[in-house]
């Protein structure tokens, strides 16, 4: 379910006059922003997360680290996200603001666009696409991605001047197509330290904006207040859900907060209900579906909004599958279950990840496996496992090969013994670590057929999993 308005008259009204936007220092809770209005938005403070690791993030296009050692890429930081609703030129302006109204702005603010369609788990480990990125300078008060509106130059690919500073604080325009989303951050790198938040005006602009301020970008997206959908990791910082950001503004006479957890259908739990209940605040790891009324002057504005907590994966078990037909028992084919609902890729022995949990041709014995949540969430660190493998066939026929069968890396198993079987469930041999079963009973040949085994032994030895199979068949063939 998403947000439902009424009383779209006095809304549009209030979008007319303007939007100013509560700042969000996080990329996951985005402010959902469009054309149809400028918004006046501030950035102060580095955000409830990180959504760059400052150690291993330093440089992103043309935003880095800096010489600060507190300061981050994203610093004093503000995030919005748009969604296109027709193709062609999108751009926009973003004009530093004096504090309190007048004299000269002291905000210097730098900017960066990911998309189109990215999200915030690869944005912050550093395989979004980048859409432009561009700073404002020696007091320009303009940057932006378009056409510069005071001076008339046309934006261009970004160069850094050392000497001369960035000469062009534009990038060209984004060429979009319908439905395309793109994140905007905004730092403000310029007062970092001094707890004075600043504030900017966001305008958009570009030939598709000019054609139909109400279509060219998605105005539906306002509505969605809460942000789009959370994927956050076990042990996340806190994630902070404001009313204030919903087209209501501050015009609120009551809000009620409530979830859903296990995104059924059915509210488990009311939250808060007051007219000050403006923010939740959601920990780690509460996941579930969470749901704003807000009762406004002239109506009901609602939202919702699945927040969804991934922790490191946890491995359940391994199982051999016996779909290799073979002799060989260094071919086994075993997957891998894990604990959780992520999404998971695996590595077996230093190899390439891969997203299906099935390996084929595992040799027997100890193997490793890093199981990795691609969420974001972390990985493992390698799992030891064991496989028992078993010829598929043997044949005893004294020509020196394959002449009698047994489990392969039974030696690893703590009491291990197996019981030999024929297709009727009549007991013909045990197996140890120093026996191989010769395809006799009672010292007569039995005929070429498929007999049973069932594979018993100790439980769990330092934490290795066994991938085993505790009864199937293999073939005698004479």
């Amino acid at each position: 379910m998403r947000p439902t308005l009424y009383a779209f008259c006095a809304l549009f009204l209030l979008f007319s006059l303007g939007i100013h936007a509560q700042n969000s220092p996080d990329c996951r809770t985005a402010i959902p922003v469009c054309a149809d209005a400028p918004i006046m938005g501030y950035a102060d403070g580095s955000g409830d997360i990180d959504d760059f690791d400052p150690e291993v993030i330093r440089l992103y296009d043309c935003l880095e680290k800096g010489s600060v050692s507190s300061a981050n890429i994203e610093n004093n930081a503000s995030w919005f996200v748009f969604r296109a609703g027709t193709g062609g030129q999108v751009g926009f302006d973003i004009e530093a603001l004096p504090v309190g109204g007048s004299g000269t702005p002291t905000a210097e603010w730098d900017f960066i666009v990911f998309g189109p369609d990215p999200d915030c788990s690869a944005i912050s480990n550093g395989t979004a696409p980048v859409a432009a990125c561009n700073y404002e300078v020696n007091n320009t008060n303009f940057t932006g991605i378009g056409v510069n509106p005071v001076s008339g130059q046309e934006g261009g690919v970004f160069v850094d001047d050392v000497t001369e500073g960035n000469n062009n604080t534009y990038a060209p325009w984004l060429e979009v197509l319908s439905g395309e989303m793109y994140y905007i951050l905004i730092n403000n790198y310029n007062t970092n330290f001094d707890d004075e938040a600043e504030h900017f005006m966001l305008t958009f602009t570009g030939s598709s904006v000019d054609a139909d301020q109400n279509s060219a970008l998605d105005c539906t997206l306002r509505d969605e207040f809460l942000g789009l959908d959370i994927v956050a990791c076990e042990g996340d910082p806190d994630i902070h859900l404001s009313a204030l950001n919903s087209p209501a503004g501050p015009d609120i006479l009551n809000v009620t907060w409530s979830v859903d957890y296990d995104d059924d259908g059915t509210i488990d739990a009311p939250l808060d209900s007051s007219p000050s209940a403006t923010e939740i605040i959601v920990a780690s790891p509460n996941t579930g579906r969470y749901f704003v009324d807000i009762t406004t002057s002239f109506g009901q504005v609602t939202d919702d909004i699945l927040i969804t907590f991934f922790g490191i994966p946890v491995l359940d078990r391994v199982e051999l599958l016996n779909s290799n037909l073979s002799l060989n028992p260094d071919r086994n084919t075993i997957e891998f279950f894990v604990d959780g609902d992520g999404a998971y890729e695996y590595a077996v022995n230093g190899g390439d990840f891969q997203d299906d949990p099935v390996f084929n041709d595992v040799p027997p014995g100890i193997n490793t496996v890093i199981i990795n949540d691609k969420n974001g969430c972390g990985s493992t660190d390698p799992l030891e496992f064991l496989v028992v493998g078993y010829p598929k066939f043997f044949t005893p026929n004294s020509d020196g090969a394959n002449d009698s069968w047994n489990i392969r890396g039974i030696e690893t198993l703590t009491d291990p013994s197996v019981l030999v079987f024929d297709r009727y469930g009549k007991f013909l041999a045990q197996l140890g670590i120093n026996s191989d079963w010769d395809g006799t009973f009672n010292g007569s040949p039995l005929p070429s057929s498929d007999y049973w085994f069932r594979l018993e032994y100790g439980g769990q030895e330092d934490g290795v999993l066994v991938a085993k199979s505790t009864q199937t068949h293999f073939t005698l063939k004479r």
